[in-house]
């Protein structure tokens, strides 16, 4: 009984701290920052904000597990909202032990600073090429990927924005849709 009871409030807790992050981040004055290296974002489910371009988080049993999100650059401003302003897209890195993810961020231009998305993960290990303005309110981010063999195939994601979850979607080249 008391397990269950435990369960229970660790899952409202969760809910809680869910409900509280989602009002905050709409909430467009709290998240705002005139700096689009500083602007709070979300990645993996975490709250994160860039301090001269670095946040550090000490993880893992044994609190000498460090993870460390950098700024990377490769800015592409573009209206990505379609609100007739260009927003900032830019790249951020997440160095994990042995590991190093890269991530698209986005920063929406608002009269007041600039608001960011949830970060959209690019791949493990790879080599940012280009960010570029796509078509509509889609970026382009070219990268090489290196494959098994050591040799490397330049790739390219073309994301759109969600505006209502302020995620990114992939959106699929040459899709034609369900066939019928």
């Amino acid at each position: 009984m008391k397990r269950n009871l435990l369960i229970l409030a660790a899952l409202v807790l969760v809910a809680l701290a869910g409900i509280a992050l989602c009002h905050y981040f709409a909430r467009e004055d709290s998240a705002l920052s005139s700096d689009v290296a500083g602007v709070p974002f979300i990645m993996r489910g975490e709250f994160v904000t860039l301090h001269g371009g670095v946040a550090e988080d000490v993880t893992g049993p044994d609190g000498i597990s460090k993870t460390v999100v950098r700024y990377f650059g490769n800015e592409v401003r573009h209206d990505i909202d379609g609100d007739g302003t260009d927003d900032v897209v830019f790249l951020i890195t997440q160095e994990t032990g042995s590991s190093m993810y890269f991530y698209a961020v986005g920063a929406l231009k608002r009269d007041k600073g600039y608001q960011g998305t949830a970060a959209v993960m690019l791949g493990e290990g790879i080599a940012p090429q280009t960010t570029e303005k796509g078509e509509g309110r889609s970026v382009v981010v070219n990268y090489a990927e290196k494959t098994a063999d050591s040799t490397s195939i330049n790739k390219s994601i073309h994301l759109v924005l969600d505006t209502k979850r302020l995620e990114f979607g992939e959106l699929v080249q040459g899709f034609e849709g369900e066939e019928r």
